[in-house]
């Protein structure tokens, strides 16, 4: 019999596969990293610190929890990388056909060819937003086309990939990446233009891959392979709501927390990242669907007022 989970203690009327509008999978895969184990743990420590989280989100005024989110069965394919490739694919394929918004926690970075196969398949002219320390674009490593250095290869084929902070890189794929659509991130830091460039290059329907060693260690030292040189938060989240306001998230995942039970800071700042994405996808939907129309106080309290898109509205 399957044991409930329960995001961040929510209530339970809250947590229905029924009536939730948002999806969790969880896949705690661990089989083709290659330094430091321990993602197979990372959503277990995500719990925890999900369950000492504060479900009010001041920057949006909202709490997402409230649009339900479940969190399905864990993916526990582990006879071979492909094995477990194609039960992601299927599971999130199945979420998306029910019409919800799919979300999926690592496990290491190789989960993410499953999903985005599935998202690929369901959504026209799909852009897969990478943001990650590593590229990610072997076309095989170590005998395999499913290792966590393989991650975005099928993206780059069939997919608009557009890669956010990478710094460590194998010479091969200097062949198959796109210079164009690679903002790497020492670039980055004389660059004050990178996130509208981004921007620019996506197409509508939008899915967000997010490794957290694209964050630089200092905030971030529970991963797999740190890199330095990486993003902070505040810049992270300026970054991903400029792409929630004006693009359509399809879905995200996050992968590579290795957590170290000496530290648990970086377990709460994955937990409350996943909470600021839902926040931000929410808050962007609701939005354009006209939920706060009826609010004449809302154009002046709109926790969004101050950010540059409004300026220029305001403007012009």
């Amino acid at each position: 019999m399957k044991t409930e989970k329960i995001f961040a203690g929510i209530q339970p009327e809250f947590s229905k596969h029924e009536t939730a509008k948002i999806i969790l999978i969880p896949v705690p895969y661990d089989g083709t990293s290659t330094w430091q184990k321990g993602a197979d743990k990372g959503f277990e420590a995500f719990m925890e610190a999900a369950d000492n989280m504060e479900l009010y989100d001041i920057e949006t005024d909202s709490e997402v929890y409230k649009k339900g989110i479940y969190i399905t069965e864990t993916i526990n394919e582990k006879n071979s990388p492909d094995a477990m490739v194609e039960a992601v694919h299927l599971e999130v394929k199945k979420y998306i056909n029910k019409n919800k918004f799919v979300t999926i926690f690592g496990g290491e970075h190789s989960i993410s060819i499953g999903s985005i196969r599935a998202f690929n398949e369901c959504f026209e002219n799909l852009t897969v937003l990478h943001l990650d320390a590593h590229a990610d674009l072997r076309k095989k490593y170590e005998g395999s086309a499913f290792n966590h250095a393989c991650a975005l290869y099928e993206a780059s084929q069939t997919t608009n990939l557009i890669q956010i902070g990478i710094r460590s890189m194998d010479i091969t794929e200097k062949n198959i990446l796109d210079n164009n659509k690679v903002y790497f991130a020492q670039e980055m830091i004389y660059d004050d233009y990178w996130m509208d460039s981004a921007l620019d290059q996506m197409t509508e329907n939008v899915f967000i891959t997010f490794d957290l060693d694209v964050l630089d260690p200092s905030i971030m030292p529970s991963t797999g392979t740190p890199e330095p040189g990486g993003l902070f938060w505040n810049e992270t989240l300026e970054f991903l709501k400029k792409v929630f306001q004006q693009k359509n998230v399809v879905g995200f995942d996050l992968v590579e927390l290795c957590p170290n039970p000496n530290n648990k800071a970086p377990d709460f700042l994955t937990a409350k990242l996943y909470y600021k994405m839902l926040s931000y996808k929410f808050y962007s939907k609701d939005e354009k669907e006209g939920d706060y129309e009826s609010d004449p106080t809302h154009e002046v309290n709109s926790p969004f007022k101050n950010l540059s898109k409004f300026k220029e509205n305001e403007d012009g």
